[in-house]
């Protein structure tokens, strides 16, 4: 079969309102800067960043990331099992540890090798792989990498789970979720699944990249907002490019687990160590995220003016109150058009189009931060009310 040209589907792309362009940020949020950014010239303020507690320009964090730097070097050399694997490494890994209240936990380089490595371990041809239907696309491809029969549950639907695990053939081996999904801003059924998994001998996967740092009473994320611990979640994936500012990934469970993972998970096994700076920047910001516990706790309540503002002015809005609000638009065309129009106003809020998205849910996705300040978020509000309420 012939090479087609690119142009026409590019151009198809296009027509559809689907073109992804990337945008240049020249300055990033420090902390006395509220949460501007500079992005191609432009001042604005930045309600799109994943940066939940604001440490991603902690001094903190980059003290620790330059020290360690001038020790070890900018780069690991190898694989964790060359001669990649250095002492910062397995410091994080034991903090992260202690951190989750589990055994062990392993570093990956990010939070889509973590996901590849973990369902393709544990599953394999002959099994199945269950995922929430929005799970993150991380999930989805690892399902499919694996070569395990891969089934879809709708979305929260922990009756309509267990009913699939019931089937029985081939037997479900994972059972994955997201805790705190990412474009939605509602938390999984954890509880409910966690007891259709451990009823059918499942592996319960949840990937709380977004919740870690931010959710339950003391941030422990979406599992401990449950209220459950490792023998009801026995895999828990989580990032460390979000809420703690630095980047990265690791799985957290028991020391069989881990070290299964380490013989088995691919992306772990064929890939370049972390740079030990990064894992020492990351361990600060464990450090500080403890320390500085008004970080979580502003973002929540930042979020609770938000959602308030909103629904006085008729902003529409999605069932969450997590920092992840979504604002339904219907299409792409009027997802961008609302995206233009506060840049406009000086807000920098991306629109979420197909395939992230399904087609018709559409939607601008806001996030609240520690580095927000309450006039910023009021004046979004104000700016939302304007693009989104008839007058």
């Amino acid at each position: 079969m012939k090479r087609q040209p690119l142009e026409p589907a590019l151009e198809e792309i296009e027509r559809q309102h689907l073109r992804r362009r990337r945008a240049t940020v020249d300055a990033y949020p420090r902390p006395d800067s509220h949460a501007n950014v500079i992005v191609e010239g432009r001042r604005l303020v930045d309600f799109s960043s994943n940066d939940y507690l604001g440490l991603a320009g902690h001094p903190a964090l980059a003290a620790a990331m330059t020290e360690c730097a001038r020790r070890c070097g900018t780069g690991s050399g190898a694989s964790h099992l060359i001669s990649g694997h250095g002492r910062e490494h397995a410091a994080l890994e034991e903090e992260l540890a202690a951190f989750t209240g589990r055994e062990r936990a392993l570093l990956f380089s990010t939070g889509y090798m973590a996901n590849l490595g973990v369902v393709t371990a544990l599953a394999s041809r002959g099994e199945s792989v269950l995922l929430d239907r929005l799970s993150h696309a991380s999930l989805i491809d690892a399902g499919l990498l694996s070569g395990a029969r891969f089934r879809r549950y709708p979305h929260c639907d922990a009756r309509a789970a267990r009913r699939l695990l019931e089937e029985g053939e081939p037997r479900t081996t994972v059972l994955a979720t997201d805790g705190l999904f990412s474009m939605d801003g509602d938390v999984a059924p954890l509880p409910a699944l966690s007891q259709a998994a451990r009823a059918h001998d499942a592996w319960l996967v949840v990937d709380d990249a977004h919740g870690i740092g931010v959710l339950g009473r003391s941030g422990r994320g979406a599992v401990e907002l449950a209220g459950l611990g490792c023998e009801q979640v026995p895999v828990l994936v989580g990032t460390l490019g979000k809420a703690f500012g630095t980047f990265g990934a690791f799985v957290a469970g028991t020391g069989a687990l881990i070290d299964f993972l380490i013989q088995r998970a691919r992306s772990y096994i064929y890939t370049t160590a972390l740079p030990q700076p990064v894992a020492a920047a990351a361990r600060a910001a464990l450090r500080v995220s403890q320390q500085e516990t008004w970080r979580r706790e502003r973002a929540l309540a930042l979020t609770a003016r938000f959602r308030a503002a909103a629904r006085e002015a008729g902003v529409p809005l999605a069932d969450s109150v997590t920092p992840i609000q979504p604002i339904p638009l219907g299409s792409a065309r009027a997802a961008l058009a609302a995206q233009h129009a506060l840049l406009e106003a000086g807000f920098w809020v991306v629109a979420i189009r197909s395939p992230t998205v399904p087609v018709g849910e559409e939607r601008l996705r806001v996030t609240l931060t520690a580095g927000h300040e309450e006039h910023q978020v009021d004046a979004l509000v104000e700016s939302l009310s304007r693009l989104c309420v008839p007058a």
